[in-house]
Order: structure tokens, then sequence, then C-alpha cells
């Protein structure tokens, strides 16, 4: 019995060995047939996409690219095109255009010209990110995701071999120095040579040369609590900081060229000092080398420029990747923009663009020769300023030379009571926009008129401060906007005829005026848009020039003649879609 109940214990534990091998075999077979489908999917899109047998057709991706950029971006849209890329079931093509990003702006804002430039881009490669938040201030709705940066540059300042050496073993330069050295009689004699007189930096307005916007945030840095920056819109107002960039803006050279390229060319022209009107310019890393290798221009320059690396906080171009948006960027765009920003990001890619003399994360290879460019670790980034505040510097510069003569016509209308975000009427954001400007403005003339219904008598606008120098006025200024309240309807064009006429009477010779509307509401009374155009036309004087920008509040406003009224004066509309916008749209038309 014992034996028995042995054996039938040894046989209950005991496992067959077929059902694990036919177990084995289904798991396998399973296996197989998902691993064969999914790699003959691949294949089979692969073979759809070389034969051109995309289910949804071709689409094209359209990339502006700003000219110091765009061949390395050339070369990476050929090599992922080489891998026939499909994007929402769409066989993409991507085609580069070279465009300086000053057109890019303005014709995404103000009016794609298609015949010069082609048709709009789908994506914006710049040089800054500054560009990017100058295309938010004027119309947020063109940025389709935020921007993304692709490579870097730091800023240099570009001088002639001797110059430069003199800089770099004496007590050496940082941006701060600027306000200083600009402005001394001998400036050049901190470095040893009082005989070359004053050290004068080349600086395009930086409101259209992303290196100067750049070099000036640096100088201004040294008033933030670390001395790296940001800067922001609450040190501007400050009398030190405002101090710093009168003494920058009066400083620079009479002969100041309008860009970074012709500044290089005709620096490079005579090596004798100041000899070009300047001694030295700010300059992107990737722009000097570009220039001394003949990248551009065909023939490099008999003897290279120098680039210099300042101490301290570096500024750092980012050249950001700018989704664009608008009824011209179907579904398959947003994609393959998406999917190509990725592409360019990767090391291969990112190998291609540091050939191009950019900075990138994926290598530390440097292109060879590189006359005149050290390539330096920079250790110390500045932190910069934000979207709103990057405005506002090119404005308060603008101001800097006592050349504009604004007057702000304000909508008074009973609509700018209605919300414009974070708990805050249209009106509360309009009233902040104003009086910042005020107190940040350096010098210019700045006027403050209102519109909306009998205001003055029967007239809908009135006057609340004459133009006349901010200096002199500014408290009446900022009780002027203080006092501003939503009364009742929108006689827009019947006020900006008034005020034309004014400006006109009062036009100041030699300087830029210009009317700056800020609306939020349809017209709906007194003249209308036909008959404001033709008496504008009608009143126009040969050689006084009123340029009218339109600053347009809200979701729908009326963007087709308030555009045509602002191009055909020379000005730009900028919309917003709540008053967190207005600040950063005020600051870019001021600085324009």
């Amino acid at each position: 019995m014992s034996r028995h109940r042995a054996l039938r214990t040894k046989v209950r534990r005991g496992i067959a060995t077929w059902p694990v091998a036919i177990v084995a075999l289904v798991v396998l077979v399973v296996l197989g047939w998902l691993g064969w489908s999914w790699v003959g999917g691949i294949l089979e899109r692969r073979a759809a996409a070389q034969a051109g047998e995309c289910n949804e057709g071709e689409a094209l991706l359209r990339v502006s690219a700003t000219p110091n950029v765009a061949e390395a971006v050339k070369q990476v849209a050929e090599a992922w095109s080489k891998q026939r890329p499909v994007v929402y079931d769409h066989c993409i093509q991507v085609e580069v255009q070279s465009i300086d990003s000053e057109v890019v702006l303005q014709g995404l804002t103000q009016g794609w010209d298609t015949a010069k430039l082609g048709e709009r881009p789908h994506a914006w490669i710049t040089d800054s990110m500054l560009w990017a938040n100058r295309l938010g201030a004027q119309n947020a709705t063109l940025l389709g995701a935020a921007p993304e940066s692709i490579a870097a540059s730091p800023v240099l300042l570009a001088l002639h071999q001797e110059p430069a050496q003199a800089v770099q073993s004496g007590a050496g330069f940082r941006w701060t120095d600027l306000p200083d050295l600009t402005s001394a009689a001998d400036g050049w004699g901190r470095f040893g040579h009082p005989e070359w007189g004053q050290f004068k930096v080349a600086m395009p307005d930086p409101a259209t040369n992303s290196a100067t916007a750049m070099a000036v945030q640096s100088a201004l840095a040294g008033a933030s609590p670390d001395g790296k920056g940001p800067v922001t819109t609450e040190m501007l107002a400050l009398d030190p900081v405002k101090s710093t960039m009168s003494r920058l803006a009066s400083s620079k050279p009479a002969q100041t060229p309008v860009g970074t390229w012709e500044a290089l060319n005709q620096l490079s022209g005579d090596t004798a000092v100041n000899a070009a009107g300047f001694s030295a310019v700010p300059v992107f890393e990737v722009d000097l080398y570009r220039h001394n290798t003949g990248k551009d221009s065909g023939t490099a320059p008999a003897q290279p420029l120098y680039g210099v690396a300042a101490g301290g906080p570096t500024p750092i171009a980012d050249f950001p990747f700018v989704p664009l948006a608008g009824d011209w960027v179907g579904e398959a765009q947003v994609r393959a923009s998406q999917a190509f920003r990725e592409f360019l990001r990767e090391d291969d890619q990112q190998k291609i663009l540091a050939g191009a003399g950019l900075r990138v994360d994926a290598t530390t290879e440097r292109p060879k020769p590189s006359p005149g460019i050290r390539w330096a670790a920079v250790t110390d980034m500045l932190t910069p300023a934000d979207a709103n505040t990057t405005q506002q510097i090119s404005a308060a510069w603008a101001t800097a030379d006592n050349g504009q003569v604004v007057t702000v016509l304000v909508d008074t209308s009973k609509s700018m009571e209605e919300p414009g975000g974070e708990g805050r009427s249209r009106m509360d954001w309009v009233k902040q926009a104003l009086s910042g400007q005020v107190n940040r403005s350096l010098s210019g003339s700045l006027g403050l008129w209102e519109f909306s219904r009998q205001l003055d008598g029967d007239k809908p606008y009135r006057q609340v401060v004459p133009t006349g120098p901010v200096a002199g006025q500014r408290q009446a200024l900022l009780d002027g906007v203080a006092a501003l309240k939503p009364q009742s309807a929108t006689q827009l064009y019947t006020s900006v005829l008034a005020l034309y006429e004014r400006m006109l009477a009062d036009h100041q010779d030699g300087k830029r005026n210009r009317i700056v509307v800020l609306t939020d509401g349809v017209n709906d009374g007194g003249l209308t848009f036909e008959q404001l155009t033709s008496r504008l036309a009608a009143v126009k004087q040969p050689g006084k020039d009123v340029v009218i920008d339109v600053i347009a509040l809200g979701p729908d406003p009326e963007r087709e003649p308030l555009t045509e009224l602002a191009r055909s004066t020379g000005g730009t509309l900028s919309v917003v879609e709540d008053g967190r916008g207005v600040d950063a749209a005020l600051g870019q038309l001021l600085s324009s």
C-alpha cells in the first residue's frame, strides 16, 4: 500500500512537456507575426514614401531662415528630404528661404509681398528670441508654438588686430564698461593708447539689430541685483538706468551704419583706429566668422577683424526655431515643422550647424580656418530680459535722441470697461502701459488725447495733455493717464482726422511725428472710413509726414480698415487679444 501511495504522489507532481512546447510555439508564432507586421509596416510605409504614394500626397514645408544660418539649414533640409519623411500621411519636401529677419517680421505683420518674397513661410529660424518677441508683440496669434533654440552664438566686440590686442592685454573689457568708455574723450587711454582718442562703438538700432540689443541689455544688467540680469521694466524707470541708456545712445557715432554687415565692411576698409568713424561694433561670433572667411561676400577681407570676448555675463544669441500659425499653415505643415525642428536638434545635424560657425551641445569642433576667432569658452551667461522688457529697451533707446514727437489717442468708449485679463479691465491695462512709457521715456515729445462721444461739446475727442517735451511734463502726463475713464461710444475716424490735422499744424521738421491709436471697438459714428481716407489725402502736405500706428485690442478688431489706415501713412497695425499685450505692443511701435 505504501508503495502505491508513493507512486501516486510522484505522478501527481510531474508535468508533461508537450503542453509547454505547444504554448511556447504559439507564443513564438504570435510574437513573430506581431514583429513581422511591425517591420512590414515600416518597410511598407518607407516603400510608399520612396514611391511617392503617400495617402494624402505631397506637402511643402517652407522655412524662412536668417542669412547667417540659412546655408546650414538648407544642408540639413536636404539630408531630411533624402529620408523621404512622411508626416500626417504626407510626403514632405522642405524649402528653405534666406531672408533677413526684419523683412520676415514686417511681411508677417503688415502684409506679405509674394511677388518679392515668394509664398509665406510655415516656420521661421531667426538669430535671436528678440525677433519672436517682436512678432508676439504685434500679433501673438502668428506664433504657432513656443520657439525652441537650435544653436547659439555669443556676442563679441569686433575690432582690428592692434586695438583688439590692446583691449585684451590691458584692463580688460566688460559690457557694463560701455557707458564710461564710449562717453569719455580719451576712452582709449584705459588701454594704454590715449593718442587714439575716443573709444567709439557703432551701435546700429537695437530695434532691428539683435547684437546691439543684446549688448545694450548687458550694459544695463549691472543695475540688476547680481549684475547678471535680467533687465526688467521696473529697472528701466530708475534714474541711474535711464542715465546709462542716455549716455550710451548719445555717444553713438554719427556715422553708425544701419546694420552689422555694413558696420563690419566699413570697419574693414581702413585699419587706422576710428578711421571708419568708430573703433568697434558688437557682433555675433557666427557673423564675424562669416565676414572674415568671405562666406557672404564671396571674398575674404585682406585683414580680418578680431573678436574680443567681454568679461562678465555674456549675451548669447539663441537661434530659435519659430513655428508659425495662420490660415496658410495646414495640419501637415504643423506636424512637419515639429518633425523638422527635432531633426535639426539631432547630433548629426547639430554638427552641420557647428561647421557653419554656430555653437551646439553635440560637439566642440569648430570650423577651420577661422581667422580672428578664438572660440573662447563661455562660462558666465547673461540672463535675458523677458518678452515685454525687450520691447521697452528698444523704445527707450528710440526716445533717447529726442527724435520723436508722439501723440497717443486713447479710446475711452464703454467697451474699454470689459475684462482685459487677470481680473482687470482693458482700460486698466492701457493706463498701466501708458504710465510705464511716460516713466521710462528718456526724451522726445509726448501728448495725450482721448476719444469717445461728446467729450468737448459736440466733439468726440479731447486733448488731455498737449504734445510737448516729456521731461517738462512727466507728472502732467501721468495725471492725465490716471484720469482716463470709459464713457460712451467709439467715434474713431472723426477723432483721427482732428488729431492728424493738429499734428500737421504743429509738425516738427527733422523728427518722427506720429500718432499712436489705442482702440478696442468699431467706429460707430461721425466720419466713415471712406470719408476719413479721402480727407487724409486732401489735407496731407508734402514734406510733413505724420505716421499713424494702431494698436487694436480684443479678439475681433476691424483689421482691414485699421491696416489700411496705418499702411497709408507708413504706420503699422498691432493686434493684442487682451490688455496684457498692450505694453509690449506699445513699446514695439515706439521703437520702430
